[in-house]
């Protein structure tokens, strides 16, 4: 019998959440006997793929060298990719929506918004990780999505294992902001400065961001290998995850396996797993004075942090593993393959009419605003030397710390 062939479109191998949970499950259908490629957009080299333990095991290739290939079976993972299937042989397509990823863009930027939007209208298999993006495909789209929630590394995530620094009860409690530079929302600049409002003083941060210090900051781990990621958990007591926008956020988790808790805004998706007041701290979006007010009462009070952590930690041994949640993903995938043939010549199409309404609307947009769209800085920056842009970096990092908006973006 021949393995069915698989192929995720994968827009980064760099460190991402949503890069993470890709791997996840193409490594566990790899190791079901499925012919697995992961067709990449961005260059990658060995070591993009060092930073997960099971992605160098895979077949990842350029996008490019995979499209002269026949599939059973290709899946689009981000919305870049999903404009990508029509160049695909393959009798079925599907989309992995991790999130509703017109939100990662602002308001302003109308016709991506819509761009990215109209490709959550192709004809093809859905699945998603969170109850929130399921209900959204359905009502606004009318698509019935499998729902498959991320799973976690049960022999990764654990209370017991080396720690880089250990938890002190004589001490004041550690805290950790999560999270890139230079994503307007993920407000990780943000989660520092509040701490450090807070009266924190011992702060740690974890980014996929190349920087080596940050204002306030006791100590910075940049683009760490997820193994260690575990060891920094461990080390600290309250995480800050102020994005405000998620599919169905990973770090909470993370650290509830890790024996600490969270303080996070009622963003979509952390209802998932997360319930004030009994494993974690959930603020209204926006509401600054809340967080400093809710962080400092834990790093005053011991009692109520204990509570909590307690509440997470019961969450984390309920938590379903990777094996199980990449299961019930095998289960979708062999729907899919049995599921109605998608025409390749309509995705097609369909795409040709999305783009052109995209470049009609954004000529009309960048006709009264006298910049440089973001996208053509975007690029211009991408052609950088790497040492001048790690610099970047660094100083966009320092600078969002010290001077950036007291606000959520």
């Amino acid at each position: 019998m021949n393995k069915k062939r698989i192929c995720f479109l994968v827009g980064s191998m760099a460190i991402s959440g949503g890069t993470y949970v890709i791997v996840q499950h193409a490594a566990y259908l790899h190791d079901q006997g499925y012919d697995v490629t992961l067709a990449v957009q961005e260059p990658f080299t060995g070591q993009t793929l060092a930073w997960h333990d099971q992605a160098s095991r895979l077949r990842c290739v350029p996008i490019d060298a995979a499209k002269g290939e026949t599939f059973d079976l290709v899946i689009a993972t981000w919305w870049k990719t999903a404009l990508e299937l029509r160049h695909f042989n393959s009798p079925r397509y599907a989309y992995f929506v991790q999130s509703i990823e017109s939100r990662f863009y602002p308001a302003s930027e109308g016709p991506l918004r819509a761009l990215v939007d109209s490709t959550y209208r192709l004809p093809v298999a859905y699945v998603t990780e969170a109850t929130w993006i399921r209900d959204h495909l359905k009502t606004t789209y009318g698509h019935d999505a499998a729902l498959v929630r991320n799973g976690i590394r049960k022999d990764v995530y654990r209370t017991t294992g080396p720690v880089i620094s250990p938890r002190n009860r004589k001490h004041q409690p550690r805290v950790l902001v999560e999270g890139h530079f230079g994503v307007s929302f993920k407000n990780t600049a943000l989660g520092v400065r509040l701490a450090r409002e807070a009266g924190a003083k011992d702060i740690w941060l974890l980014t996929g961001t190349p920087v080596k210090w940050v204002p306030g900051v006791s100590r910075v781990f940049s683009r760490v290998p997820m193994k260690v990621t575990p060891e920094i958990y461990r080390s600290c007591d309250i995480l800050v995850k102020l994005s405000t926008v998620e599919g169905m956020f990973g770090p909470p988790l993370e650290i509830f396996h890790c024996g600490g808790t969270a303080i996070v805004f009622d963003v979509t998706g952390h209802d998932e797993y997360i319930v004030d007041g009994q494993n974690a701290c959930v603020v209204h979006r926006g509401d600054m004075d809340g967080v400093v007010t809710t962080l400092r009462r834990l790093l005053n009070d011991r009692t109520e942090l204990a509570r909590l952590q307690a509440g997470a930690l019961k969450t984390a041994e309920a938590w379903v593993s990777w094996d199980a949640s990449s299961s019930a993903f095998r289960n979708w995938v062999d729907v899919s393959l049995d599921g109605p043939t998608v025409d390749r010549t309509a995705i097609g199409e369909f795409c040709d009419k999305a783009f052109s309404e995209y470049v009609r609307d954004e000529q009309q947009r960048l006709a009264y605003i006298p910049r440089v769209p973001r996208h053509r800085l975007s690029a211009m920056a991408s052609r950088f030397p790497a040492p001048l842009l790690r610099t970047l970096k660094q100083f966009e990092a320092a600078w969002e710390v010290l001077f950036g908006p007291r606000e959520v973006r």
